[in-house]
């Protein structure tokens, strides 16, 4: 039976607790808010399906045969596009397969605002749910059964995720289906659900300012264009907002400084330019040195195909799109590092954590990501001297 004892080498992609043929295996919350198996052993067989099915202990994690394919593009759907992360382009690979007849799986945010899951749409509104980046590690639940299902009637499945719930889905179904299509992102690093829920009430305090009712949060936004500042958006039930960017809001500053990333994150076996995925999806950072005259700022998608189906339905949508070929090495390796390279474990981690019971979530990480005095004063003498080098010598 499966049994966790190092919580880096779990990515809670759900593939065991999915094949566990008695239901035994739950997916349990530990103290820092991530999911990972327990097995009720009363009820296993100890038919080991669960250790077998696992890409990390069976090092199914590459697909060496991947494709290097790689494109600049953006919808031409202007409204599609402002309401997507970046270029629009799954809403316009997701309605390929909804055409057809298909279904999307997808991460969805929760009613209230605190968790993520993954669902299933088969109609073009209920896309609308599923775009958006989410900064949160989603919950897979029964997806992986109801894909298999659906693929088993013959419909057309379109599942997207992270690298590891791609894996963990492949590994599932012991084989590809050809109508299967499955797509993934160049993941940062799954943060931690409990992180979230905390700074979700944080949010609804500030917001009440000691008025009642309580206020609730009614939507989230991650991503608010114009689309290089990471900007997050609340909006409440009393009817105000906040807005704040990559800088000065809290949850975002501790995500990128990799405080409360999942322990596997850390050391990340998905890493690869060999992607199981037929396509990856992420921003285009970089593009004003690439393609300046595509960069406006209301997002360019880098579309990286891996497969020939990945390829077939890229080519179906290149009518709808503003696309440029481009060279993955350079973009992977120079702009998006993060699609080879696994965040660094950050020194102050464990205190995070240890004080998350006793500290206020914003100050925690307000304390945990602060910036050296001199570190700063440094950086601000660099962009000082920058400023100065471009107004005398490039007039």
């Amino acid at each position: 039976m499966i049994n966790i004892t190092e919580k880096n080498k779990c990515t809670g992609c759900h593939a065991c607790a999915a094949v566990c043929p008695k239901s035994c295996i739950d997916m349990r919350r530990d103290s820092e808010g991530f999911l990972y198996p327990v097995v009720n052993t009363d009820e296993c067989i100890n038919c080991n399906k669960c250790e077998r099915v696992c890409p990390i202990l069976t090092g199914r994690t590459e697909n060496t045969d991947s494709q290097q394919l790689g494109y600049a593009a953006y919808s031409k759907d202007e409204e599609m596009r402002l309401k997507s992360s970046s270029g629009g382009i799954f809403s316009e690979i997701a309605e390929v397969i909804i055409d057809r007849g298909g279904v999307v799986f997808g991460a969805a945010m929760a009613e209230d605002q605190r968790s993520v899951h993954h669902i299933a749409v088969d109609d073009k509104e209920g896309l609308e749910i599923l775009r958006g980046s989410k900064y949160l590690q989603s919950t897979v639940g029964d997806t992986y059964k109801q894909a298999k299902e659906y693929l088993e009637n013959g419909r057309y499945v379109l599942f997207t995720g992270t690298p590891c719930q791609i894996g963990g889905l492949y590994a599932y179904l012991g084989k590809d289906h050809d109508r299967l299509y499955t797509q993934d992102l160049i993941c940062h690093g799954a943060p931690s659900p409990l992180v979230w829920e905390k700074y979700v009430e944080y949010r609804e305090k500030k917001a009440s300012d000691g008025s009642s009712p309580k206020v609730m949060t009614r939507r989230t936004f991650f991503r608010v264009k114009p689309w290089k500042r990471f900007s997050v958006r609340f909006e409440f039930s009393n009817l105000t907002e906040y807005l704040a960017d990559l800088r000065s809001d809290p949850f975002m500053r501790g995500f990128l400084s990799d405080i409360y990333l999942r322990p596997s994150c850390y050391d990340c076996k998905y890493k690869t330019v060999h992607r199981q995925a037929d396509i990856t999806l992420a921003d285009f950072w970089g593009i004003q040195n690439v393609y300046p005259d595509m960069d406006d700022d209301n997002g360019i998608s880098f579309v990286w195909v891996h497969s020939d189906k990945g390829r077939e339905l890229f080519d179906e949508i290149r009518g709808h799109l503003v696309t440029r070929e481009c060279d993955t090495g350079i973009v992977t390796s120079k702009y998006n590092p993060a699609a080879v390279r696994s965040s660094s474990l950050p020194g102050k981690r464990k205190l995070f954590f240890d004080n998350m019971d006793k500290t206020d979530v914003a100050d925690n990480i307000r304390i945990c990501t602060a910036v050296p005095f001199i570190r700063r004063l440094y950086r601000k003498l660099r962009s000082v001297a920058g400023k100065c080098y471009r107004a005398v010598f490039k007039r």
